[in-house]
């Protein structure tokens, strides 16, 4: 079973057999507006809850992106570097950041539910 959680820096996070999938939320790529660059974690760097690994770039802004367990990346969405727009198009799906090895997987189940981030939400 697929389970997916949220952080209060607009991040989502799918774990799949141990390995979390992290992307942006779609009220984060519509505060962004048209996504035009993304940098990304290389495969095998460590990162630490919270450190900032990824950057994403806008027409309107540029903003870090944090990982939001701890963990190794193994892998990085190649696509949204070739083509950023993916963040836009489908931010919850093909468009996702990178996917982590987690040091410590019951972290996951601290992260907010869905019914969590939506009040999250409704306070901004």
């Amino acid at each position: 079973m697929t389970a997916i959680r949220y952080t209060k820096d607009h991040e989502w996070v799918r774990l799949d057999g141990g390995i979390a999938t992290v992307g942006i939320t779609q009220h984060a790529q519509e505060a962004l507006g048209d996504v035009v660059f993304v940098e990304l974690p290389e495969a095998g760097r460590t990162v630490e809850e919270g450190e900032a690994c990824a950057v994403v770039e806008s027409v309107k802004a540029a903003s870090d992106v944090y990982s939001p367990l701890s963990g190794k990346v193994v892998e990085a969405n190649q696509a949204i570097v070739d083509e950023p727009g993916l963040v836009n198009q489908a931010c919850d799906g093909d468009g996702w950041f990178f996917k982590l090895e987690l040091a410590d997987a019951a972290a996951f189940d601290a992260l907010l539910d869905a019914a969590a981030y939506q009040a999250l939400l409704e306070t901004l």
